[in-house]
């Protein structure tokens, strides 16, 4: 692809012979015109023997100037400020030569070559100005016929009365976008911004109007009919705040895509759309170490487990913006896989990706990928992760979070992989359910396994994510298209929120940091009531909560508590290079003692003995309060349990 674009490049004046003409005809002009100042002899010699002698030397240095540069790259029509630096860089380029050149041709068979001081600076800014203003024109004519031909179509579109939020970056390209296009869904009529030293300016043609507090005078007067919030990194209290003067007036709120999404070429700008939840909750983009970024994947064998899921599905979406070898979707779920594959055939056509249908505890399979692909990172995004639905299936939460992580953690360590990320949750930190539990056990086990082998063994722990599968607010949506009360368990409850982009792109930031051993724990930013979720979500919908659609409290359900925490009662954190990531110094268990704890789980979820692994959890992680179920009394498994919790002395708590 790149040697085809290198080679229509190069005959780049073979395929626009006028444009190249244009150039020459400039180029020549500039310097001819650069002598008349200096000129105090007669014209007709003076330009035969020295001027035609020096024009195809200078010509032929600022050609090659402008093509060392890549200024035959940029298209005319679509010219922009950003390429003003190519043209910059190649005039330097050609004056530097140029000035060389009067320094080296100084003998006396050479003075004709010689270009005077004043001569070259005077055709530098006459050639190249002339050059880029002639580029500025075409773009200008482009322009002005690509307006009067929508104004010419009969596909005309219904316009609506908008003012934009932000006279900033994006709001500018909004507007630029919009203005003069007869299939322009917005009429824009003004800017409001909270910036009062640009009230009365001009922005992209259109005219800042005045502030947020200006909003409901304006939309009187000049019969607006919608609000688009275009600010530039909005911060969720800023949208909420927009949202509720214009839910005050009332006129209808919408905005402009996130960074995030524009980045990812999934949206243009002009795409508005209605506020999400997502916007609400919204914080600074995450910035990332883009070089460490590219040491730890670029050129690297990746394999993703539980590539269909939410988590699993972006953190490869990730993945392929920095060029690994292959990508493995590890997936056992047949439909979730033919989804993600779908969607990488059509986004990321030049990623080299292999989905393999497999469950990660299956340990014949997995052997065979590690035996074959030999894969150097491993993100393990594959889990149970439902808190009540792990309170009815103990065993399986054990057998897929705990034994399935140690036997991938295994297989990394046997077939050398580099790094193994383990995707954790804030319920292992004082887990009061089987799915925390769960999760925490696995956690121990990487720390005990990071001892044994070369791999780097790391967890990172996060909270909710914002519209994955089966969470609250999917199953929210739902709840009022269908016009059903939306359930919420207890008023108080409160959880941390991420968006999925932002808790994937973390995640692979703290995998670039880690040097084996670490939990990573993400900072949630300040936890969100449920409650306030669920009426945000309401009004959203152009409902009214409690009238259009009622709240229903259903009590709190078993394993489930009122706040989820980010560290253990105790624990250290420690700063990393990235702001939002942290390290959670947490004691380790020796890689015997781990090895004597997944016995006893293996013997317990062998019986499916539900009490004993509860048992268990509650004797091995002396932080956790799991619900018990009475032992049956005079049983062997009893006798076996007992007399291990009087032989053993592990635990958090003596570490």
């Amino acid at each position: 692809m790149q040697e085809r674009v290198q080679e229509r490049e190069g005959i780049w004046f073979l395929r626009r012979p006028l444009q190249f003409l244009a150039d020459i005809v400039i180029l020549c002009g500039a310097f001819i015109l650069a002598y008349l100042p200096s000129l105090n002899i007669q014209l007709g010699d003076f330009y035969s023997d020295t001027v035609l002698t020096q024009l195809p030397f200078v010509v032929l240095i600022q050609f090659s100037a402008l093509f060392l540069v890549g200024a035959y790259s940029i298209i005319w029509r679509y010219v922009s400020i950003e390429d003003l630096k190519v043209f910059f860089k190649a005039a330097l380029i050609a004056t530097v030569v140029l000035l060389l050149g009067r320094l080296f041709f100084s003998s006396s068979a050479f003075g004709r070559w010689q270009v005077p001081v004043s001569v070259i600076l005077i055709d530098t800014a006459l050639a190249f100005g002339g050059l880029l203003g002639l580029r500025i024109f075409r773009r200008f004519i482009y322009e002005f016929s690509d307006k009067r031909n929508f104004a010419g179509s009969k596909k005309r579109v219904k316009r609506k009365a908008t003012l934009l939020v932000g006279a900033g970056r994006i709001g500018a390209t909004l507007a630029k976008e919009m203005v003069g296009r007869a299939d322009a869904e917005l009429a824009v009529k003004g800017f409001v911004d909270d910036n009062v030293y640009k009230k009365g300016g001009s922005v992209s043609g259109v005219k800042v109007l005045g502030t947020t507090a200006d909003l409901a005078r304006l939309v009187d007067e000049l019969n607006i009919e919608q609000v688009v919030i275009a600010i530039d990194q909005a911060q969720g209290i800023e949208i909420r705040r927009i949202l509720d003067v214009c839910r005050a007036i009332p006129v209808k709120a919408r905005i402009v895509p996130s960074l995030n999404e524009i980045a990812h070429g999934h949206v243009k700008v002009s795409r508005i759309r209605d506020v999400q939840i997502e916007d609400l909750l919204g914080r600074d983009p995450v910035q990332l170490d883009d070089q460490n970024l590219h040491e730890f994947l670029t050129d690297k064998v990746v394999l993703v487990t539980g590539a269909g899921g939410s988590i699993g599905s972006e953190l490869i979406r990730q993945v392929t913006n920095y060029q690994p070898k292959l990508i493995l979707l590890v997936e056992r779920a047949e439909y979730l896989l033919f989804q993600i594959e779908r969607e990488l055939v059509k986004d990321f056509p030049e990623t080299n990706f292999l989905p393999l249908i497999a469950d990660a505890g299956d340990e014949p399979r997995m052997r065979e990928i590690f035996e074959r692909y030999k894969p150097e990172v491993i993100f393990h995004a594959a889990a149970h992760k439902h808190v009540p639905l792990m309170e009815a299936n103990v065993a399986e939460a054990i057998k897929n979070n705990v034994f399935a992580t140690k036997l991938l953690g295994e297989l990394a360590g046997e077939y050398g992989t580099r790094d193994f990320v383990l995707i954790s949750t804030d319920k292992a930190v004082n887990p009061t359910s089987i799915m925390g539990a769960s999760k925490r056990i696995a956690e121990i086990v990487l720390q005990g396994l990071n001892r044994v082998y070369k791999t780097n063994y790391m967890a990172v722990r996060f909270g909710n994510v914002l519209g994955s599968a089966g969470s609250v607010v999917p199953i929210f949506r739902e709840q009022i298209l269908k016009g059903e009360p939306i359930t919420v368990t207890d008023p108080k409850m409160t959880r941390y929120f991420m968006t999925i982009p932002e808790a994937s792109q973390l995640v692979l930031q703290a995998g670039a940091l880690g040097e084996g051993g670490e939990i990573f724990i993400l900072d949630m930013g300040e936890p969100i009531k449920i409650l306030d979720l669920a009426e945000d979500m309401i009004r959203l919908s152009g409902l009214r909560p409690y009238e259009d659609i009622d709240i229903a409290f259903t009590g709190m359900r078993k394993g489930e508590k009122l706040f989820e925490e980010l560290e253990i009662t105790g624990e250290n954190l420690l700063k990393t290079k990235h702001p939002k990531i942290f390290i959670g110094k947490i004691a380790m268990y020796q890689p015997q003692e781990v090895a004597e704890i997944i016995e006893y789980f293996k013997e317990a979820v062998a019986e499916s003995n539900e009490a004993k692994i509860r048992s268990l959890i509650n004797h091995f992680l002396p932080e956790a309060t799991i619900t018990e179920i009475k032992l049956p009394e005079n049983t062997d498994t009893e006798n076996k349990t007992e007399k291990f919790f009087t032989q053993t002395n592990l635990g958090l708590a003596e570490k």
